[in-house]
């Protein structure tokens, strides 16, 4: 693992590291907040998963969560969200391949050998943060934007046991019924519907539900919420009578300004559920 860089932050350290990741077989990088607790021992953790067109960095700079998860002494983790590099398959549209991955294992060329966001959160990323920092990996929670929210959303409903609490700003909340979900899962899984299934937030609550509370925000004069599509989510959460705020912000659209203004209630809603 590389140090990228490390800042103190709000009396914590704010780091981008890099490693070689076997998961997406090529190197990738990730942002870790530690707060000033982490110097005494492990710390439990929050993830961040960011939305199309981002890296590591958009909400490690502009989603102002480190103050709050310094005030709750919980860890911050922004991952990045494709693969990248020379041979990692890209397309000329923003909405696939690099800055694009949407949190699936791809099976289909010429995805496949790199695109494999699922393992890479799930699984390998955490286990290096766990050998390699003060982590506590029992105390974990998710959260995340647009296709970030779209992959908070299905990785805890997947993984029961392993998230104390999910939220998500401005979700893609059924991406197998929309423009923003139905090209990428065709093109990164295949054009067997049936393998969609545990990629689509609605059909995930539908079939599982998720066994912790949730909290979802979407602003009201969001400029994407038809493809977004909460009301299909709101309508899966009423049906399985889960455990969930779902609220529609008036006049916030998609922008970071809308997450930066929400953040604190986020990071409260998480700290919560870690320290229980």
């Amino acid at each position: 693992m590389k140090t990228i860089s490390e800042n103190r932050a709000f009396d914590g350290t704010q780091g981008v590291y890099s490693h070689t990741s076997k998961a997406c077989d090529c190197d990738m990088t990730f942002g870790l907040f530690l707060p000033r607790e982490a110097r005494d021992g492990p710390v439990p953790v929050m993830w961040f998963l960011a939305g199309l067109t981002c890296t590591h960095e958009n909400a490690m700079v502009k989603a102002g969560a480190q103050q709050w998860a310094a005030e709750h002494g919980i860890a911050l983790v922004f991952p990045d969200t494709s693969p990248r590099g020379e041979g990692v398959a890209d397309d000329a549209a923003y909405d696939l391949g690099q800055g694009a991955g949407f949190y699936v294992n791809a099976t289909q060329a010429p995805w496949a050998p790199h695109y494999r966001m699922w393992d890479y959160v799930a699984t390998e990323l955490p286990a290096l943060l766990a050998d390699e920092f003060p982590i506590d990996p029992d105390r974990q929670s998710i959260s995340g934007h647009s296709m970030g929210g779209h992959g908070a959303l299905t990785l805890a409903m997947a993984h029961p046991g392993r998230y104390r609490a999910v939220s998500a700003f401005a979700p893609i909340c059924h991406p197998t019924a929309g423009d923003w979900g139905r090209k990428q899962l065709a093109a990164y899984l295949g054009p067997d519907e049936s393998g969609w299934a545990p990629h689509d937030a609605t059909l995930a609550m539908r079939a599982t539900g998720f066994d912790g509370p949730m909290l979802i925000d979407t602003g009201t004069a969001d400029q994407f919420i038809d493809l977004l599509m909460p009301e299909a989510l709101a309508e899966a959460i009423a049906a399985r009578r889960q455990q969930a705020v779902m609220r529609l912000q008036p006049g916030y659209d998609h922008s970071y300004f809308f997450i930066s203004s929400f953040m604190e209630e986020h990071v409260a809603f998480h700290a919560e559920a870690l320290y229980e």
